[in-house]
């Protein structure tokens, strides 16, 4: 398939996602609302959720990018591969709403919130190993890599799904400690996780085209 119509359409999903994220961000402006300062503090948890939720697909669109931009073909597996990654994305603005709502609440729902904001992040983490995965071990990628090459590449990058479960376990504990958790992985994978995947333009191109 085609990697431009894949990109197009997972670039769509993506951007639909972290556009959902902003839905639940409302001020109470009836009669009698308290004050929009004291509702910026009341409602911290949403505001902080949006912010790093937002963060998190931003950084999976970048990475996204950079992974498919290494691959010089993609075949019927990655694709289907990709539709994972992207299921999971799209469950993000859901369960960040309900990880905000039930922060606070204590209890069974504010654990089972913060399992199914790890669930939407561990499943991500999972379909994202499994395309790079799949590039690699598959030769689709524009450039060839050894066998320990590979390995290497799919330690280096997968490691936010070890990290993941350890940070919801983490929220079971104390909620807000899985947000600062998730930044610090958003923050590692901002850093190019995949150099050796890539080579220059041109090269690519001329892989594309033959």
């Amino acid at each position: 398939m085609e990697k431009g119509r894949v990109e197009a359409f997972s670039d769509g999903v993506l951007a639909v996602a972290i556009t959902l994220l902003v839905l639940d961000l409302k001020f109470d402006t009836g009669p009698h609302h308290p004050g929009l300062v004291h509702q910026l503090g009341t409602d911290w948890p949403a505001f902080a959720a949006f912010a790093v939720s937002f963060f998190q697909i931003g950084v999976i669109w970048v990475n996204h990018h950079a992974l498919l931009s290494a691959a010089a073909r993609l075949d019927r597996v990655s694709v289907f591969y990709n539709l994972v990654l992207l299921m999971f994305v799209c469950t993000i603005p859901f369960t960040t709403a309900s990880y905000a709502a039930l922060l606070r609440s204590g209890g069974n729902d504010e654990r089972i919130a913060v399992v199914l904001y790890g669930a939407s992040m561990m499943g991500m983490s999972v379909g994202f190993s499994l395309l790079l995965g799949r590039l690699v071990t598959r030769r689709l990628l524009v450039r060839t890599l050894t066998a320990e090459q590979g390995r290497a590449t799919r330690i280096r990058f997968g490691a936010g799904g070890l990290v993941y479960p350890v940070s919801t376990v983490l929220g079971l504990f104390w909620p807000p400690l899985m947000l600062i958790a998730y930044l610090v992985i958003a923050g590692y994978y901002m850093l190019d996780q995949t150099p050796i995947l890539h080579t220059d333009d041109r090269l690519a191109e001329s892989a594309a085209e033959e």
